[in-house]
């Protein structure tokens, strides 16, 4: 079964159980608005203050210097994504990520547990900074939680919106930014990990070979590979380590019968279309290098720094990508709201928010292209 349909049991069931339980619920603070079903405590709301209070001063110049980045980063997500408009239908810049789903288009796949665990902190930092910047700038918060829009789950952090908009400018603009750069922030402490792991895979490891990690549904390679093997030779050109790997594949087209020799013996695989290139050839495999543990005097224990790698890698890009998405200056993203706030120095709020509006149904609609390109 398309982990898709997995989803989409999961939230009938939370929407049968809400709709059946709302009353009894609704006294544990869960709310029921159709298309929303929203859960809210204050619980968290004095564990927020005394993040903030560990040092007020230290968090005020981080958001200083995050609202110059986030600008930086909102020009670099948005002339990105424009600029890979004439090569959307071969390489869409954008896409759905959902863990476990096979996204048409996309050439991410995203594992299930590690996704889920990326998603997770995107939502908690993403949120949490925001109230935490919010207490710093004397804006009270209301409620803490968590939320379905129909089949789309998230968290908020809802701030006093009275309190929000008598707050000074560059108070709003370092709330508004305080998700996101905590999400850019984290993503670069990820990747400081994966260097710190990958760099004792040497002293414990030897690379040997090529190793299937994943067979695309429906793909040439689907019922004839399978995941775990080792590639070993491919029509005779002998794989000895991922370069080696990428250039034999790369040289295939659509149709060739390719002749793929493993640890577990010969297969016959009938390429198809690539994709994202239709003149090149697709096995439908995704594949790692392959390691021989080499130093045993910690005993199997080095196999979790491959575990660890992986993880923190997902947790990087998906930190990186939803915290850059959010700046793209779309409303109601925060990048949005700051692109509004700044133009609001130097004009009148009957310029900028029709200018602020019209960019944002522009972007909006370059994204639904680029998505329904990916599945086309």
């Amino acid at each position: 079964m398309n982990g898709i349909y997995y989803y989409l049991i999961a939230f009938v069931v939370i929407w049968v159980l809400v709709a059946v339980f709302h009353e009894r619920l609704s006294t544990h603070g869960v709310e029921l608005n159709f298309p929303v079903i929203m859960w809210k405590t204050q619980r968290l709301r004095g564990l927020i203050s005394r993040i903030n209070k560990l040092s007020p001063r230290f968090w005020r110049w981080y958001m200083n210097v995050g609202i110059i980045v986030a600008f930086g980063a909102m020009i670099f997500i948005t002339y990105t994504i424009v600029s890979t408009l004439p090569s959307v239908f071969e390489a869409p810049s954008v896409s759905i990520v959902i863990p476990g789903v096979d996204i048409p288009g996309s050439q991410i796949y995203i594992p299930f547990v590690y996704g889920l665990i990326g998603l997770a902190t995107v939502l908690v930092v993403h949120e949490f900074s925001h109230g935490v910047q919010a207490v710093g700038e004397k804006i009270p918060i209301k409620s803490i939680g968590l939320l379905l829009f129909a089949i789309l789950p998230g968290a908020f952090v809802e701030p006093d919106e009275d309190k929000l908009k008598e707050a000074k400018k560059t108070s709003r603009l370092r709330v508004y930014a305080a998700g996101s750069i905590a999400n850019l922030s984290l993503a670069v402490i990820a990747l400081l990990l994966v260097s710190l792991f990958s760099g004792g895979i040497p002293q414990f490891f030897e690379e040997d070979g090529i190793a299937i990690d994943r067979i695309v549904p429906d793909s040439p390679s689907d019922g004839v590979l399978k995941e775990g093997m080792v590639l070993q030779a491919i029509d005779n050109h002998k794989i000895n380590d991922s370069e080696s790997y990428v250039d034999i594949i790369s040289s295939y087209s659509p149709g060739d019968n390719v002749t793929v020799k493993t640890d577990q013996g010969t297969y016959n695989v009938v390429l198809d279309k690539n994709p994202n290139n239709e003149s090149r050839g697709f096995f439908g495999i995704q594949a790692n290098k392959h390691f021989d543990l080499i130093n045993d005097s910690l005993g199997p224990l080095p196999w979790i720094l491959f575990e660890l790698i992986e993880l923190f890698q997902w947790v990087a890009m998906l930190n990186l990508g939803i915290g850059l998405f959010n700046l793209l200056p779309i409303k109601p993203l925060d990048g949005g709201h700051m692109l509004e706030i700044l133009l609001s120095y130097k004009l009148s709020e009957e310029h900028y928010k029709p200018l602020v509006n019209a960019l944002s149904v522009v972007l909006a609609m370059v994204i639904v292209f680029s998505i329904v390109a990916g599945f086309l």
